[in-house]
């Protein structure tokens, strides 16, 4: 599996950053493959390679950004400080992410990050015991997990309610004062806090499924946001919380730790009682099952029901997705600061 890992530098790669763009740009116009057409411009050959490689076979019409792209055997690292040194732009900086890695791919060296790319070896698939099923929300906890075996419940990521109600106020106010440019700031903060607690529920969830050999359930989600049958509220709710970015952090995390995940069909989830298995009434955050008389919280009673759902309704786990690079999906890793892996407060 290849991840990305995203780490904050203190350098000013200005020049160097214009100098690629300029390289970029004299491709394009060129198609030109050969380095020394661009030594003029004065960048080391061994990104300007890089960049001609991926400009001069594709039909680019704009550049609009250049990252310095340096390969694999350009970079030296070392685990047991967990340094890794660039010695063609005179760069060294540490890391933090696990040293579960057997190659760096190459590095990409933007304005304010280290985009570091590597393989990672894949633990083999456990056989699980049982499984434990993830409800997905956009009210209250927006993870429960429910597992049968145990009956043990972990209810996740209360706070993001919070989170989205104060950001949604503060950029209606920037808005009706035309301060459009912090609204893009804050809305990319928000995402920031978003993606950062997405990271720990991931993580909680599946070091709680490795921990007690269970595999991973979740509902298929996918099509949701056109279902027009929605309040404005709830589509509100809906689209701003990142179901799809929670799922792949919990998939490539599972994929790593060889814990299977599979995707099963969201119907009925919250209105079937996990005891008897007929329907019930689901009233707000309340499930009352009318056969039998169980009384449950709806999230704990869908999360039974996503973990106990027939394997003939599951549709496997894809990994078209995981198999590729993504600055998006794992854990960053900020520059000189080492970061905990479990969650402080959910």
């Amino acid at each position: 599996m290849i991840l990305t890992y995203k780490i904050q530098h203190e350098r000013d790669f200005s020049e160097e950053l214009k100098k690629a763009k300029q390289v970029a740009e004299f491709v394009i116009k060129t198609k030109s493959r050969s380095s020394k057409d661009v030594k003029h411009i004065g960048l080391k050959s061994v990104i300007a390679n890089q960049i001609l490689k991926k400009y001069a076979n594709k039909k680019y019409k704009k550049v609009r950004s250049v990252k310095l792209t340096i390969p694999s055997q350009s970079i030296k690292v070392d685990k047991e400080k967990q340094i890794i040194t660039i010695p063609c732009i005179k760069a060294s900086f540490q890391y933090f992410f696990p040293n579960k890695f057997t190659k760096i791919n190459q590095i990409e060296v933007g304005e304010k990050n280290y985009y570091v790319s590597c393989t990672v070896q894949e633990e083999k698939e456990i056989k699980p015991e049982s499984h434990i099923g993830v409800d997905l929300n956009t009210v209250g906890h927006c993870a429960v997990v429910g597992n049968p075996k145990t009956g043990k419940v972990l209810k996740l990521g209360k706070k993001q309610k919070h989170i989205h109600n104060k950001y949604k106020n503060i950029r209606k106010q920037l808005q009706k004062k035309a301060k459009y440019k912090k609204v893009k700031q804050i809305k990319n903060r928000e995402s920031r806090i978003v993606r950062d607690l997405n990271h720990k529920i991931s993580r909680k969830i599946v070091n709680y499924a490795k921990e007690n050999k269970c595999g991973i359930k979740l509902e298929n989600l996918e099509g949701i946001r056109k279902n027009k049958k929605h309040n404005k509220t709830f589509k509100y709710a809906l689209n701003s919380w990142s179901f799809y970015q929670l799922r792949t952090m919990i998939e490539y995390k599972s994929k790593i730790l060889g814990i299977p995940v599979v995707m099963i069909a969201p119907q009925y989830t919250s209105q079937t009682c996990s005891k008897c298995g007929l329907l019930g009434k689901r009233t707000n955050k309340k499930f009352n099952c009318d056969s039998c008389g169980h009384v449950e919280h709806a999230d704990v009673n869908a999360s039974f029901n996503i973990a106990l759902k027939s394997n003939s309704t599951v549709q496997l786990h894809k990994e078209s997705v995981l198999c590729k690079g993504s600055t998006d999906t794992p854990k960053e890793a900020p520059y000189r600061k080492n970061t905990t892996s479990e969650p402080h407060e959910l």
